[in-house]
């Protein structure tokens, strides 16, 4: 795991800008602060931070040549499979000078060009420099689970593993209003986007040509979500088990100490019952409040640390401890992420840290097998009962309930009003509104300036039908939520602070099998992650079922109108401030403030939340 940047010049106006390139790298200390490595050529420059994972020799750090001279390669990521790649490369005679993944990647595209990327299990993204033709050839992983930055103008070609690293280059910025108004709904801007007009992300599953001023992209990978599974339920449970602890197995090889986060879920015990199998006192690690039991659940952590027989470290923190981060992550941030749980991920992965270097995650499970309560509400939206009809006809009496995400009655009251409002929406918009903290009105209202016709928001329904299968919400949330919040989250997060989060539920082969199961493996009237937790059932304490997913929140509500409220009016949403950006209506921000102080705050903490967020962007690398 690391962080690479890269700068293609096209004129001599592009040469210019090679000297920005080691500051752009000092940039991505946190990816990589084992070592850092510059390379330099007519027309390339190529950067890199180190994280040493895999072989720690200095031999491995990059940008690494191979034997030949002829290729440079910057990678970030870890491939699984590469000793049995390199097992097969040193049959056919290629020669290895490091034993790590890195040159193996090399000695592949020598060999096989664009066509090896299907044949890597992992995560990356890499660079690779033709030093004699001039190409650069770029690739992403099939999910996106490692970013790539990309800017272009008539003189350069510029990439990095963060925004931060692009905004050490002199190119003019200019807020994406259409971007802007995605982010206002979602509270995170999707993958397929970016906060600045003239950056944009390299797609997962994509790779890139780059020779003289052509740039040619392709795809190398997407899911297919066909159901084809000929099995039957049993058979689908006994596969998955199998795909799942093989993905488990590879993900353990490492030359530094592997660990495993254990919230007390499904799918981090999933995971630990598995790795536990392959390695003895697995080192497994959760975070919990002392003054909010609400929000604790190291109980059920520790019940399969104690089954397994884990090295359980609980680190038992106070919401103070949380929010006294806030400055940190707020600073590490570059493109707006408002994502609240992103707070407790990144002090479990800074507490982590200073134990091992690589962690195991649970992350995925929930888009790929129906975990979220959306998708339990979805089915239940188009397997009508009494009850959901019912629910769907009280919608004026839930408006007028006080609803808030901050305790138990006020968030059932929440999710039971949404149902009712998507009960009167076609799938499309439903999925939407269900994805959303924002809806038309809000946007509208926030937004000074007339809102942009380049905003095409059905684009991320486009694949829902609303037919009795669930497999077309999913794969929408395989591409908008996992990758544009999910997979953010957690490497920000992680490599804020130097720690490598490992996902083995996007394993491809994990994922190709989840998306040839029929849906009603996964959610049925009665379970969400149904398959998941069926198969898993004998491995798992009985306490872990049939309880509330309450997930990593965090008190926004109790914040808001206490120890941050002084911060809120004075700093981020200060008028003279918000009037004098000319982006948003203070008219609408003061309603919001209102709304956090009453009885029914509604989603008024998560759109602040998502204000404070582009307003530390907004001062930060706007002005």
């Amino acid at each position: 795991m690391c962080g690479i940047n890269g700068i293609i010049s096209k004129n001599d106006k592009g040469k210019s800008w090679f000297g920005f390139l080691s500051e752009a790298n000092a940039e991505l200390y946190k990816r990589g602060p084992d070592a850092s490595g510059l390379y330099e050529s007519a027309s390339v420059c190529l950067g890199h931070r180190r994280l040493s994972i895999i072989d720690l020799s200095e031999s491995a750090n990059q940008p690494l040549r191979d034997s030949s001279g002829k290729y440079v390669i910057v990678f970030n990521g870890e491939i699984f499979n590469y000793n049995e790649l390199r097992t097969e490369l040193q049959n056919e005679g290629v020669h290895f000078n490091t034993s790590g993944d890195t040159e193996v990647i090399l000695e592949l595209y020598k060999k096989n060009g664009p066509g090896f990327l299907n044949r890597l299990n992992g995560f990356f993204s890499f660079a690779i420099h033709n030093t004699i033709s001039g190409e650069v050839f770029i690739a992403r992983d099939r999910y996106g689970i490692k970013p790539l930055w990309i800017y272009e103008d008539e003189n350069v070609f510029l990439f990095s593993s963060e925004l931060k690293g692009l905004l050490k280059y002199p190119f003019k910025r200019n807020i994406n209003y259409a971007t802007l108004e995605y982010y206002l709904r979602f509270n995170y801007v999707p993958d397929d986007c970016s906060i600045l007009n003239s950056v944009y992300k390299l797609q997962p599953g994509t790779y890139l040509n780059i020779n003289n001023d052509s740039v040619k992209q392709n795809k190398y990978y997407q899911i297919n979500p066909s159901v084809n599974y000929a099995g039957s339920y049993d058979d689908a449970k006994k596969e998955l088990i199998h795909l799942l602890n093989e993905s488990v197995r590879r993900r353990l090889i490492s030359d530094v100490p592997v660990g495993a986060f254990l919230s007390g879920g499904i799918d981090s015990s999933v995971i630990v019952a598995l790795a536990s199998q392959h390695t003895h006192h697995l080192n497994t690690f959760s975070i919990g409040y002392k003054d909010d039991a609400f929000y604790d659940e190291t109980r059920y952590a520790e019940l399969v640390a104690n089954k397994y027989k884990t090295n359980h470290t609980v680190f038992k923190l106070t919401q103070d401890d949380v929010l006294n981060e806030l400055d940190d992550i707020l600073d590490y941030l570059d493109e707006p992420f408002a994502d609240s749980s992103a707070l407790p991920v990144f002090l479990l992965c800074k507490y982590t840290r200073k134990k091992v270097t690589v962690a195991l995650s649970g992350d995925g499970a929930d888009e790929l097998f129906g975990g979220y309560m959306k998708h339990w509400a979805e089915y239940r939206m188009r397997q009508p009962s009494f009850f959901e009809k019912a629910v769907a006809s009280m919608g004026p009496l839930f408006r007028m309930l006080p609803k808030s995400r901050g305790s138990m009655l006020g968030n059932k009251l929440r999710q039971l009003h949404r149902f009712a409002e998507g009960a009167a929406m076609t799938p499309q918009h439903r999925y939407l509104r269900w994805c959303s903290i924002g809806d038309d009105d809000y946007v509208s209202s926030l937004l000074l300036k007339p809102r942009t016709g380049s905003v095409n928001i059905m684009a991320y329904a486009s694949d829902i039908k609303g037919d009795y299968d669930l497999n077309d919400c999913l794969y929408s949330d395989m591409k908008l939520v996992l990758a544009g919040d999910m997979l953010v989250k957690v490497d920000l997060m992680s490599m804020a602070n130097s720690l490598e989060v490992r996902v083995p539920f996007l394993d491809y082969t994990v994922v190709d099998f989840a998306f040839r199961i029929p849906s009603i493996f996964k959610v049925d009237r009665h379970q969400r992650k149904k398959i998941v937790q069926d198969a898993f059932r004998d491995h798992l304490p009985a306490a872990l079922y049939n309880r509330p997913k309450k997930g990593f929140e965090v008190p926004l509500l109790e914040w808001m109108r206490d120890k941050l409220k002084t911060r809120i009016l004075n700093e981020w949403l200060n008028r003279d401030m918000i009037e004098s950006q000319g982006i948003f209506n203070y008219t609408t921000i003061q309603s919001l403030i209102k709304q956090l102080e009453s009885s029914n705050p509604g989603d008024a903490p998560a759109r602040i939340w998502g204000l404070i967020q582009f307003q530390n962007f907004y001062n930060k690398y706007m002005k």
